[in-house]
């Protein structure tokens, strides 16, 4: 039950996006969540006696931040408010693990065996059938780049945090990440976007889940499904992700999806699956 709740559980953050960007723009949508998730989880690590980390730590959790959560959430935000459906983006976003491989190869001197150039190549091939009418959102390659953004800031971010942050506790390495994103994104929701944030109850729904739901309950139960072995690889969960999206948005927003972009999206989910070599898990 629990993995089948995570993958509904996190399939939900671009469903989210897609419900509040109308009433506030990306940024700003961003800069509020993340002041809010970072004063719950610095009140939940004082008031549970967390061990805070060093100032080498604190800056290496921060550096982490940045491109898990500000590059990630950021690129996802932006490509959906400026008309990339909700599914398109999952489906590009969740090529995150091929990606990962690629730089550990490169960076960690990770071997890479011949099934995984095979599931990168699969991969790819995927995204060019999903994306094949949409590559701008104003029939250029502009639109692409908020996407290969996101997914390089995951996929670069994952891996170091992986070697900087191992021992960080948890706790209090959220209330610093969550700190510090909200500081980056407060000159960006100030400066860039005059436009003020409309107080619908759309929005206040998706913020309220944001925080909750998927900052704090869906990161919460992968930690658990982690520690008490209820999936050999968590990571696997993840090529369950752009699926799930997709049928929310299509039951939610009327997003469509062709043959073609169906075929796409099953030869990204193999290529992950053979590509992947022990990947650090998607965040949210």
């Amino acid at each position: 039950f629990f993995p089948a709740l995570f993958v509904l559980l996190w399939s939900t953050g671009f469903i989210a996006a897609k419900l509040g960007l109308p009433d506030a723009p990306p940024y700003s949508f961003l800069f509020v969540r993340f002041a809010c998730v970072a004063a719950l989880v610095t009140a939940v690590a004082i008031a549970t006696g967390a061990r805070w980390p060093s100032r080498r730590e604190a800056f290496h959790s921060g550096v982490a931040a940045l491109m898990v959560h500000g590059l990630y959430l950021g690129g996802v935000f932006h490509a959906i408010s400026g008309g990339m459906p909700a599914g398109t983006i999952a489906m590009l976003v969740g090529l995150q693990p091929i990606v990962t491989v690629l730089i550990a190869h490169g960076w960690l001197g990770e071997r890479v065996v011949a099934r995984q150039w095979f599931g990168l190549a699969l991969g790819l091939a995927g995204v060019a059938l999903v994306v094949r009418h949409k590559l701008g959102f104003s029939g250029d390659l502009t639109g692409m780049v908020p996407a290969v953004i996101a997914l390089a800031g995951i996929s670069v971010g994952t891996l170091y945090q992986k070697r900087h942050c191992g021992r960080v506790d948890l706790r209090a390495g959220a209330a610093i990440q969550f700190t510090v994103c909200a500081l980056a994104y407060l000159p960006l929701a100030f400066l860039l976007e005059p436009a003020s944030i409309r107080w619908t109850p759309a929005f206040g729904f998706a913020l309220a889940w944001s925080v909750l739901v998927l900052s704090v309950g869906a990161i919460s139960l992968r930690y658990v499904l982690l520690r008490h072995g209820a999936a050999a690889n968590v990571a696997a969960l993840f090529y369950l992700v752009p699926p799930v999206t997709a049928l929310m948005a299509w039951m939610l927003f009327g997003e469509t999806l062709d043959m073609l972009a169906l075929a796409g999206m099953v030869l990204i989910a193999a290529g992950v699956a053979l590509a992947r070599a022990q990947a650090p898990a998607q965040p949210e």
